[in-house]
């Protein structure tokens, strides 16, 4: 089925528009339209074998295992037994195997919740419960209230005063704010009437599936009328229905075609670069093969025709050789099978379960663990640890990754005077925390309990009466747009469209001005006990130009006043010229609030002459119902009545960071990681978090505001800020200049520029737009890269994609994408490392994340403790790993020139089957699983132990052709130590000991007690698992050696245990253990001196931090600084605003209200009230 609406044919055509008929199942599947079943399995139960094993084949080391045992099934150049090649290779794909079934059986179950959600569709005149996977397009399906929706619906008919039905967005843009849906006039008289929907037979025909989650077009066609449909009558899946009772909806776009799905981007294999690393190094280690098997074939064929031709009687060539050339050649065939084991297929099982103990950390770190909603860390995949200790740029969402989403009313200044600080008996002002003693609102019945509030004088002023006091907060009651929601009496729920206002309201609510209730026509307000009801005249609607709202109203004494909140600097331009010395004040008190990065608004009012009043309300009815220019003569008459207003004080709103925000970005940044903020938000909200998180500060040389309106304006700014940052960047010699000018369609990668200082970058959407375009994105990277931190607002969920490409295209750094909306997926797909945060907006995120927690804050603690220790715990085994091999395998190479190029064995087959199985694998798993530099404490005091791994240095290709010459280097004394002692010497009774038996024992017990002291000395940190696991691999050896070497094996099994009574005789002999301890001291002698001197000499800054560390660990760790992130600021904050234009003119029609509330009447529930009256008053 295609998933795209799309016919099958010998050609799949794109679907251009969409075109379906409700309730006729028949006429749409003519369309063969996705259904709403969603699959993000690979396998099922009859694929999983055939392409699993296909899959894996495609990985160049199996394929060349596979290679390999195909050439030991050949008698003729079999120099090893099949099963030294058929046992690890079935048991690297069993593993691998059962790990991907493990994976596609979580997914199998993911889908499986979710396809099997119930749903009531409306079949044959009947609602029927159905489960989601089988909904189809064109459908009509029932939702209720907090019901999730099902697919993408266009909304019929609701519970609902005119069809409105409200819903939260938070998995699809992360907002947890309500919006609002209104269906169709026409379709609104459906109701529930279950007749009337099933006649309902409509033609819709819109657009093609798409990912813009705030655009829709489309028409519907009834009874020959064409009405219009756009997105405000869309319910998209991935919403929740919300204080509406139940909802019918027509199904436009289902399953992947819906537009959460097509947000979720494209799911994408991700490898780390040091997977990419091992595959080139395989291919240079096969290279490598290849030359060692061409010296000993030649080798091979040179000494055939000299000597093995003229004694064939005593050496007779193999059947079918008739030449000395052929036999070289079968011989190149034969050392390939010997000398495989320089790239053993336990490599790959090794690192396997490497990175599966690592994952299970990660689980099992209670330091990770949120206990208010019971959420552990999560590594939801298993092949991307070590990449953690890698990061060199993070791409964070704002709202709910950084921010709580919650706004608190913090602080505001009236008539000239600061309120919200605390100060003692000395006048100073103390930092407010837990223990800070909270106002009491108990004389307030309909109080909010959770509003928090520190400073006692502002209850003080409103108690007493203050009129400016009394004034700003009945403008707070009354300029909003909230609906007040009461269930059971004095049990307020507001319902805001932005949480900025919700904040306001609240405040007004618990300082004594109530807002109770509304219609179309009145707002009752309980005033310090008091109900009043105040006349809505008009609603002056915020929009982004103006910046700014008004109400005017008429108070129970006939009073017309109108109210106005906004941002400072639109609603300074229009006070009176009056207010002048308190506009002055006001400025000092919104500077301070900038300061401290609160989101502020100025609020003004004006009294009104009635007469002028009437005029203007005709007018304004006149301009309203104008066909023509109705927006235009609509502003110019709110700009004529909001002028020569005066200024009442300001309000400044917290948006709450989440928990250790601040320290986070502190921490991350000296471990020289660069935090870029994708968010939708506007330009002045994310510059404000950007404050008060310390990600942009006062300390910077500057921060760039890129919001040009063409292509050119945005690359004249762009190229002003790098020259700000570094003028010879526009010189002709620039390194990253003269590259680019060489024509390549391959993209190149830009290195690292220094600015000449601490830079910030701020780029809104449409600015965003242009700078992606393939002749600015190299400006826009260079530009963006040599800043500290980068602020893009107002971007879609694609963009956010497109930026992360496009750092992944030009730089070479390994980036992490942080996110916990439905809006973040594709952002999280695109990087390298993906993290979803489990909190309040749902769990698309998380679904589609590599690693998963409940608070930014655990993000340090993944990348500077874990992270980093997978980093270098996978860079220690690979060193080891190869060093340990190329010892073992090139001592065949050094023995060929004995053996006449025979291809013949320097080991016992068994020691050559169990030396990676058996012999090492443990000694090297425990170091890999428990090693660590630094404990975590000392990991996170010193972030800058975090910077070898950006930079690669633990394991590269210099650091592998250093454990190349290591290897080589030991496999020439372990071959030629052992072969000089053995030469000639007699045991100490007489006997010959010079035999091929005990020169291969001696060998290979030299080799393992090699590996072994050098994995103790790669070894940091011992624990009991790694001394045993060593030992006992020692001990395990020397049981087996004895064993397989004893009389008993040799009589069961003659022709598989030949080395009979070896074992006893050679470690017998004191010139043998001298020898081995020659060895060892020449093995392990230039590796002790080389680090001690290198650490003196030249050591790194890991070295000399790791020095410190030794020093400060005799005294106790100091504790983390716990201060205060605050500073002072002349910048203007931005302003609190971010509901939806054209609210106000829903509120006045009255079409979004309820039946009145039994509790809002005047005079039924007062605090005033004899019952209710407060001494306190």
């Amino acid at each position: 089925m295609s998933l795209s609406g799309l016919k099958f044919g010998k050609k799949k055509l794109k679907e251009e528009e969409r075109q379906l008929q409700a309730n006729n199942r028949d006429f749409n599947l003519q369309f063969e339209y996705a259904n709403n079943s969603i699959k993000t399995s690979k396998y099922n139960f009859f694929t999983f074998l055939p392409l699993n094993l296909f899959e894996q084949f495609q990985r160049i080391a199996n394929a060349y295992f596979l290679f390999l045992l195909i050439l030991q099934l050949i008698p003729q150049i079999s120099s090893l037994a099949w099963f030294t090649t058929v046992v690890p290779l079935v048991l690297v794909l069993a593993v691998s195997g059962v790990k991907d079934a493990i994976d596609d059986f979580n997914r199998h179950k993911s889908d499986k919740h979710v396809n099997n959600r119930p749903v009531q569709v409306l079949i044959n005149g009947m609602l029927k419960d159905e489960k989601w996977m089988n909904v189809q397009v064109g459908d009509i399906i029932k939702l209720e209230n907090n019901n999730f929706v099902t697919a993408d619906l266009l909304l019929l008919s609701s519970s609902e005063p005119h069809s409105l039905t409200y819903i939260e967005t938070a998995e699809l843009d992360g907002e947890t704010n309500l919006k609002v849906k209104q269906a169709l006039t026409v379709t609104a008289e459906l109701g529930e009437d279950l007749q009337k929907l099933t006649e309902f037979n409509g033609e819709v025909k819109c657009e093609a599936p798409n990912n813009k989650l705030d655009k829709f077009t489309g028409t519907l066609t009834l009874r020959g009328e064409k009405y219009a449909l756009d997105n405000e009558k869309m319910l998209l899946r991935g919403c929740t229905i919300r204080n509406t009772e139940w909802c019918f909806g027509l199904v436009i776009y289902a399953g992947p075609d819906t537009k959460l799905m097509q947000n979720s981007g494209k799911t994408t294999f991700k490898r780390t670069s040091i997977d990419r690393l091992m595959n080139v190094l395989v291919l240079v280690i096969f290279a490598f093969l290849g030359l060692m098997c061409l010296i000993l074939a030649i080798g091979n064929g040179i000494w055939e025709h000299d000597k093995g031709y003229y004694f064939q009687v005593y050496l007779p060539w193999a059947e079918g050789v008739k030449s000395a050339s052929y036999s070289g050649f079968l011989m190149f065939w034969s050392y390939v099978i010997i000398l495989n084991t320089v790239v053993p297929i336990s490599l790959y099982v090794s690192v396997e379960i490497i990175r599966l103990g690592n994952s299970f950390y990660i689980d099992w770190d209670r330091k990770m663990y949120y206990p208010s909603n019971d959420t552990p860390a999560q590594a939801r995949t298993t092949t991307l640890n070590e990449e953690l200790g890698q990061i060199k740029y993070i791409f964070s969402d704002k709202t709910g990754t950084l921010t709580q989403n919650i706004m608190c009313f913090n602080k505001c200044s009236i008539n000239g005077k600061s309120y919200g600080d605390v100060y003692d008996m000395s006048g100073q002002r103390i930092e407010i925390n837990e223990n800070t003693e909270k106002v009491d609102f108990s004389y307030n019945q309909l109080a909010d309990p959770k509003f928090a509030f520190y400073d006692h004088s502002l209850v003080e002023a409103v108690k007493l009466g203050d009129v400016p006091t009394h004034r700003f907060f009945r403008l707070l009651s009354l300029c909003h747009t909230v609906m007040p929601e009461e269930k059971k009496e004095g049990n307020l729920i507001y319902q805001a469209q932005s949480p900025d206002e919700g904040a306001l309201v609240t405040a007004a609510r618990n300082f004594g001005f109530v807002f109770r209730a509304r219609t179309p026509e009145t707002i009752t307000v309980v005033e310090m006990g008091e109900t009043k009801v105040y006349k809505l005249l008009a609603i002056l609607d915020f929009n982004n130009v103006r910046k700014r709202m008004s109400v005017i109203v008429r108070s129970p004494e006939g009073d017309l006043t109108l109210y106005c909140k906004g941002a400072d600097t639109i609603l300074y331009e229009l006070l009176h010229s009056s207010c002048d010395s308190l506009k002055e004040e006001t400025t000092e008190h919104l500077n301070e609030f900038a300061g401290e990065a609160l989101r502020t608004l100025v609020v003004a009012y004006k009294n009104l002459d009635e007469d002028y009043f009437q005029d203007w309300i005709r007018r304004h009815h006149e301009a309203s119902t104008a066909l023509e220019g109705r927006e235009d003569k609509l502003s110019e008459l709110y700009e004529e009545i909001e002028k020569d207003l005066t200024l009442l004080g300001a309000t400044a709103i917290e948006d709450k960071l989440q928990d250790g925000v601040p320290q986070t970005i502190e921490t991350l940044a000296k471990a020289n990681i660069k935090i870029w903020v994708l968010t939708g938000d506007k330009q002045e909200t994310a510059m404000n978090i950007g404050y008060s998180c310390n990600l942009l500060h006062d300390d910077m040389d500057d921060v760039f505001l890129i919001e040009g309106h063409t292509s050119d304006d945005v690359l004249n700014e762009l190229r002003n800020a790098r020259k700000k940052m570094k003028p010879d960047s526009f010189l002709d010699s620039n390194e990253i200049n003269i590259q680019f000018e060489k024509s390549s369609k391959k993209p190149k990668i830009i290195p690292d520029e220094q600015a000449n200082g601490v830079y910030g970058l701020v780029i809104t959407g449409h600015s965003l737009a242009y700078a992606l375009e393939g002749n600015l994105e190299l400006e826009l990277v260079r530009t963006a890269c040599m800043c500290k931190v980068v602020i893009c607002c107002r971007v879609t969920p694609l963009q956010k994609a497109q930026v992360v490409e496009l750092v992944k295209k030009y730089k070479k750094a390994v980036t992490l994408a942080i996110g916990d909306g439905a809006n973040d997926v594709s952002m999280i797909k695109t990087a390298h490392i993906g993290v979803g945060i489990s909190g309040q907006e749902g769990m698309q995120a998380v679904l589609s994340s590599d690693f998963s927690f409940a608070q930014f804050r655990y993000l340090q603690r993944l990348l500077l403790v874990h992270g980093r220790w997978s980093y270098i715990r996978m860079c220690k085994f690979l060193k080891y790993f190869f060093y340990k091999n190329f010892a073992f395998t090139l001592v065949h190479f050094w023995y060929g020139f004995f053996s006449g190029f025979s291809a013949q064995t320097v080991y016992d087959e068994w020691f050559i089957t169990l030396y990676n199985l058996v012999y090492t694998s443990l000694p090297v798993l425990g170091m890999s699983l428990f090693d660590q530099d630094v404990d975590d404490r000392w990991s996170m005091l010193f972030p800058q132990l975090y910077v070898p791994g950006q930079e690669n240095l633990y394991f590269n290709k210099m650091v592998f052709v250093k454990c190349m010459v290591q290897g080589i280097y030991s496999s020439l004394i372990l071959f030629f130590i052992p072969y000089g002692a053995m030469y000639n010497t007699m045991r100490s009774d007489g006997k010959a000991i010079a035999d091929y038996q005990s020169f291969a024992l001696m060998v290979q017990t030299c080799l393992l007690i090699v590996v072994s002291v050098q994995i103790g000395l790669d070894t940091s940190y011992w624990t009991v698992v790694n001394q045993f696991f060593i030992w006992g691999s020692l001990s395990v050896y020397f049981a087996i050696t004895f064993t397989m070497y004893s009389d008993g094996m040799y009589l069961i099994f003659t022709a598989s245990f030949p080395f009979v009574g070896t074992a006893r005789n050679t470690l017998s002999q004191p010139n043998v253990w001298l020898a081995i301890f020659l060895s060892i001291t020449l093995c392990v002698l230039p590796v002790v001196g080389f680090r001690f001197l290198k650490a003196q000499l030249k050591p790194t800054p890991s070295d000399k931090i790791l020095l410190k560390i030794k020093k400060d660990k005799k005294k106790p760790p100091p504790p983390s600084p716990k201060r205060r992130l605050r500073r002072t600021s002349t910048r203007r904050s931005g302003y609190a605003f971010s509901h939806q234009h054209g609210f106000g003119a829903l509120i006045m029609s009255g079409r979004n209200m309820r039946p009145k509330s039994p509790f809002a009447t005047t005079g039924t529930f007062s605090p005033n009230s004899d019952k209710h009256k407060h001494k306190g008053l």
